[in-house]
């Protein structure tokens, strides 16, 4: 059974993202449009997440939000009532070597594609947040803070980030010294401190500059065209 959601706060009752992009693309005759959205690009370690939504013409879910308006607990029970609501979901990764590996602007097409292809149908027009287009296999439209409003947009926010907090989580049991059940793998004060005394961890991406700070540690930085070996 699906979890009711608590009253909206004060705060996000007229903050509701809308359907003004969906209907212009279904009255164009596009049946199957998917929101898209993507977490963890800034991050230090773990995966990017993205996930793709369709949101179904004749069925309305409220109280659906940017999910960075949410609490953590709102988001929990928003992500579950969304799967239950929607026409379609999928849910992707790049993990973090394909980040190191590829760079991130192609591990996030690279994400994309999966996304849509978990969908299980084709997909007429897809709806992304932000300026740029990082699907390019299919109509795009870019919508600038598209997780503030666009329905289809939102809902996708909210399962990416319940989706990578949750494994996140999973990694803090492993390596609870770094406080990633709360920081998700974002630099705090808390997590470069455990980066500066035990080193890098298995879901650190080793390409990033912050790996330039722990020579010591035996564990290099990975630089393009100059592969090292990992010590995990």
């Amino acid at each position: 059974m699906v979890a009711a959601a608590r009253p909206l706060r004060q705060s996000n009752k007229h903050n509701a993202p809308g359907l003004r992009f969906e209907k212009d693309l279904w009255a164009a005759g596009n049946q199957v449009v998917a929101g898209i959205d993507e977490v963890g690009r800034g991050s230090w370690a773990g995966p990017l997440t993205l996930a793709a939504v369709v949101v179904p013409q004749n069925k309305r879910l409220y109280k659906v939000r940017d999910s960075k308006m949410l609490t953590e607990a709102e988001r929990e029970v928003m992500h579950d009532r969304i799967l239950d609501w929607a026409s379609g979901v999928s849910v992707a990764h790049a993990s973090r070597q394909e980040c190191d590996e590829l760079g991130m602007s192609a591990a996030q097409k690279l994400a994309a594609q999966r996304a849509l292809n978990g969908l299980g149908e084709p997909v007429d027009h897809v709806l992304v947040d932000g300026n740029w287009d990082f699907v390019e296999s299919v109509p795009t439209t870019r919508i600038v803070k598209g997780d503030a409003v666009s329905l289809s947009v939102a809902a996708a926010s909210i399962v990416a980030k319940v989706t990578r907090d949750r494994i996140m989580g999973e990694a803090d049991r492993h390596y609870p010294a770094f406080g990633f059940a709360g920081n998700k793998g974002y630099p705090c004060p808390r997590h470069k401190a455990a980066l500066a005394a035990y080193g890098p961890t298995a879901v650190h991406r080793r390409s990033w500059i912050f790996m330039d700070g722990l020579r010591w540690t035996a564990v290099p930085r990975v630089v393009e065209d100059s592969p090292q070996p990992s010590l995990f």
